[in-house]
């Protein structure tokens, strides 16, 4: 690990303990309702027994596989769609009206829609996640796409490349870092939908978990949730990093 890595993990663990201690100092001195707001003890207390021998950890594990798949249904169409847009100047003068119509829907408002055709079930969540984390990869890859340099395309041509060798061998490198950047969002927003979904439909997660334990004053055990929701996508996020340095590890060899 470089000095700069380190000194970068010091600095977050130091932030995470000072968050603690005003949380801690806040509880002990009562300035909100216990009910309301749990001390960190007694939401430790919640998520150790929660995750031990309680239902915590089932209901961790069901999010987690409704924000994955969501996110790489999502990962899947908004890539092989928005390579195919963007490399066809055509195609994007002819669906770019129809991207623009849809886009600023947010995915809240295509919960009725999803509810009347599949009802409260895991498939309309999911396709819930899949609308709402589908933009962000989408319109990266079309920019990313679209960005390449001209040039390229001349290369392409004399050396006979065709369409899948271009996007594969060309566009795709190019606009790779963008993608990347476009699945850390997405990744985010199917977190936060899968929980929302999960609210709504009545299905088996941590969204449930929460608001079971919110009608129910259960502070410590909504607190606990929130804690696995927070770390979720702490880790989510950092693996896609590492992910990402990796991948482009040749753009800095090429600096």
């Amino acid at each position: 690990m470089s000095h700069l890595s380190m000194r970068k993990l010091v600095l977050g663990i130091l932030g995470l303990a000072a968050f603690i201690l005003v949380w801690k100092a806040v509880t002990d001195a009562k300035l909100v309702s216990p009910i309301f707001f749990p001390s960190p003890e007694r939401t430790w207390a919640a998520l150790v027994k929660g995750l031990a021998g309680g239902p915590l950890l089932a209901q961790t594990v069901e999010t987690i596989q409704r924000m994955l798949l969501g996110w790489l249904l999502a990962s899947l169409v908004g890539i092989m769609l928005g390579a195919l847009i963007g490399i066809s100047r055509r195609a994007r003068v002819f669906i770019a009206p129809t991207l623009e119509l849809l886009r600023p829907l947010p995915a809240s408002a295509m919960i009725p829609i999803a509810i009347a055709f599949l009802g409260f079930s895991d498939q309309m969540v999911l396709v819930v996640i899949a609308f709402g984390a589908l933009w962000p990869m989408l319109l990266a890859t079309i920019h990313g796409f679209s960005a390449m340099e001209p040039r390229l395309y001349e290369v392409s041509a004399v050396l006979g490349l065709n369409r899948l060798q271009v996007i594969w061998k060309l566009a795709l490198p190019s606009a790779l870092p963008m993608i990347l950047a476009s699945l850390r969002l997405g990744l985010t927003i199917s977190l936060i939908l899968a929980v929302v979904g999960e609210m709504l439909a009545s299905r088996e997660g941590l969204g449930q978990s929460i608001l079971l334990a919110s009608r129910s004053f259960r502070s410590a055990d909504l607190f606990a949730g929130i804690v696995i929701l927070g770390a979720i996508g702490l880790v989510g996020s950092r693996l896609l990093s590492m992910a990402e340095r990796r991948l482009l590890r040749w753009q800095a060899a090429a600096r």
